[in-house]
This record gives structure tokens, sequence and C-alpha cells, in this order.
């Protein structure tokens, strides 16, 4: 079987508090997923001092008179922070990861021993920061929101200057949170035909239905927000799954895996007990004597299915008893010949 890896996406969801943090990383474990991600990033590093907030962070935070650098300095991780949490999710068994959103923070990573790297939507066009990711990546993680099909074909064609980077590309929009009707699950078949990757789905929808999907459609990667409280002041929480959701999701996901199965299609062992039960076989509707012949009139099928099946009258019809056999007999093949 092959197993989903599912990362639960804290992001900033800790807003700046490190015991949050941690009680995010609680649920993670709590809830069985893979990954616990967070975010690396130096603000004045990310944006402009000019850089107005988008739509959703303007709603999700209020509607608070502030840029976007001022809204991300109240979020940013420490690199003690980042150490303490990596220890934490230790203690918890359960994987760290983050992304980073600017080239000092890849190196960064780099110092921490991270080898899988997250290309997040926002950097896919980022020529100096996708080189680095070839330096010093063993495996990315590609998310390709906002994205058109040569963008992310340009993108791929840098990380592929180290051939031995293994990638995974997701399907995302940007949208926080993803209205159904722009999901376009459908994507990820392209994104995997035309560019032959592992392919994956990172998910801004309401909900827990679309990830789930995803994986029936193939997703080799879920990514999903969550957090403790969608009520919580904050830019992503609205749109993030609270921890009870995180677990139902990753429940969820791990019977689809198990009920994809393989593309054999064949009787499970669970339902070849029913094929007595619910097939037929054929069955004397009239008593015949030794030495009479059997016609198709003489044949009726009815359950149960552990005789002669009905696919084989015609070597049946035309046959002579052998003995005497009564009406509602259940033929058997040394009853005639």
């Amino acid at each position: 079987m092959n197993r989903t890896v599912i990362i639960a996406e804290a992001g900033v969801n800790h807003n700046g508090d490190i015991e949050l943090a941690k009680k995010l990383i609680d649920a993670a474990s709590n809830a069985g997923v893979d990954y616990v991600k967070f975010q690396t990033f130096k603000a004045s590093n990310l944006v402009s001092k000019t850089a107005i907030k988008a739509d959703y962070q303007n709603t999700n935070t209020g509607n608070v008179k502030e840029s976007q650098l001022e809204m991300l300095q109240k979020l940013e991780l420490s690199e003690n922070e980042h150490y303490l949490l990596i220890d934490y999710c230790k203690q918890k068994n359960i994987k760290f990861f983050s992304t980073a959103f600017d080239l000092l923070s890849l190196d960064f990573l780099k110092q921490l021993g991270f080898t899988l790297y997250k290309i997040p939507s926002g950097e896919i066009t980022n020529l100096p920061y996708l080189e680095k990711i070839v330096n010093i990546a063993d495996e990315v993680i590609i998310s390709t929101g906002m994205c058109t099909m040569d963008e992310i074909a340009e993108a791929i064609a840098v990380v592929k200057q180290n051939p031995h980077i293994k990638i995974t590309v997701l399907h995302c929009n940007t949208e926080y949170p993803t209205p159904f009707s722009d999901v376009n699950l459908l994507a990820m078949h392209s994104i995997k035909e035309q560019f032959g990757v592992d392919i994956g789905y990172s998910d801004h929808t309401l909900g827990i239905e679309v990830p789930i999907a995803a994986v029936a459609l193939g997703a080799k990667i879920i990514e999903k927000h969550f957090t403790l409280d969608r009520l919580l002041p904050g830019p992503d929480h609205a749109a993030s799954l609270e921890p009870d959701e995180l677990k139902k999701m990753v429940s969820a996901i791990r019977h689809i895996e198990q009920a994809l199965g393989t593309s054999t299609k064949q009787p499970s062992a669970s339902e070849k007990k029913n094929i007595a039960v619910a097939r037929k076989s054929l069955h004397l509707k009239v008593s015949k004597s030794k030495g009479e012949v059997i016609n198709a009139d003489d044949i009726e099928i009815l359950r149960p299915g552990d005789g002669i099946s009905p696919m084989k009258i015609r070597t049946v019809i035309g046959k002579m008893a052998l003995i005497d056999l009564p009406a509602g007999h259940k033929l058997i093949y040394t009853d005639f010949a």
C-alpha cells in the first residue's frame, strides 16, 4: 500500500507564541500526521515596507491598518525557537518541517540539517531561490499556486539542474479559503503527465473533502493548514482545520489508501465466502430416471452457486442421466454422461 505523506501546516498559526506553537505540535502528533510544518523567514528579507496585505489577510486580521511587513514581523520564529520546536517534535515523535521564504532562511534550514525543502507558491518564480535549492536539496516539494504550466516547467527545469533531486509537485490554489469551484483537482493529472513527477495537493479549502479526494486521485503528499481555534486572530486561522477535523482527515486518508488497493480486479478475501451464496447453479426442475436425456426445459437456475455454473449449461443439455435424479437436485458432473 502506498502511504500518503501528510503535512500538517502550522505555518504562522502560532501567532508568534512559542507555547502556542508547542500546542500545535501536540495536536499534529495526536492526529497522526507525518510532519508538522512551520514557516522560516525574516520579514524584512521577505517583503518591502510598502507591501500590502492580501485581501484574505486583511479580512482575517480584522482589517487592522498595518503593512504586510508589520503583520509578518509579529509572526517570525527566532532561530532559538526553531531549536526548541525541533526538540519538542522529537519528544512528540513527529517530524519537524519548515518552509523558508528567503535565501538566508534557506541557509539556516541547511544548518539545521534539512535535506527536504518546500518551495512555496510565492517563490516558484524566484530564480536565485530556486538555484540555491538546487545546491542544497536532496528532495524538493514544489507548490504551484497561481502558476501556469509554463511557470511550473521553468521551475522544474531549474531544479533538475541537479539530476539527483527527487521532485514532488503539489497542485495548489492560494486563495484562503479556496472556493470549491476553483480547486481544479484534475490539474494534478496534467502535471503528472506533462512533467513525469509525483504529485500532491496543498489545500486551502474549508473542510476535509478535497484533500481526501486528492488522495483518491493519486496525491502522494497532502498539505493542510490547521489551528487550535479558527476564531484566533491571525491571517490563516479562518481557513484552517481544528484539531478534531485534522484527526478525521488523517483517518479518512488512511482509509482511502486501503480502499485504493491495486489495479487488479479479483475477488477479495473478504467476499469469496459470498460467491456460493449470491451466485447460482444448475438444478433439475423435474425428476429424471437413469438413462433419460436432460433437456433445456428440465433445468432451472437457482442459488446456491456451489454447483455447476449456469455459464456451463450447454455442457449439460443433451446428456444422459447415469442415476435416478430427483426434482430439485443440484447437478454435479458425475450425474450424467
